[in-house]
């Protein structure tokens, strides 16, 4: 059985190609437009093992998920945070809250494989 990992990106291309990436190295991938959508898949389809999040959307941004992810889950689930500029401050919230990692866009597809693949435990 593959990991399930669920991309959250208000940018629809953007959810596209992450999800193509990560499905043809065999993940089982769900998307979500914004925090809201996320809350919702995460709780209607347990066994999430990745989140990657964009930083900023619209409705509810990639700190406030992870906020209240920590605040909701027991069993934290791996969280990597999408941004457009590695900024110092931001960096620092994400990990603080937990957060396993960043990637700054546009994304490596291989860099986006090597971590899920590790932040799973699996190879896809």
């Amino acid at each position: 059985m593959s990991a399930k990992v669920l991309v959250v990106d208000d940018s629809a291309m953007v959810r596209t190609q992450l999800s193509r990436v990560l499905d043809a190295a065999g993940f089982c991938v769900a998307a979500a437009t914004d925090g809201v959508d996320a809350l919702k898949r995460l709780a209607d389809e347990p066994g999430t093992k990745l989140v990657v999040c964009d930083l900023n959307m619209p409705i509810m941004g990639g700190i406030e998920l992870l906020e209240e992810l920590r605040t909701r889950r027991r069993d934290p689930v791996p969280f990597v945070v999408l941004t457009t500029d590695a900024q110092a401050d931001v960096i620092g919230r994400a990990r603080s809250l937990g957060a396993s990692g960043w990637m700054t866009k546009p994304l490596k597809p291989e860099l986006l494989l090597a971590t899920a693949m590790k932040l799973t435990a699996t190879g896809g």
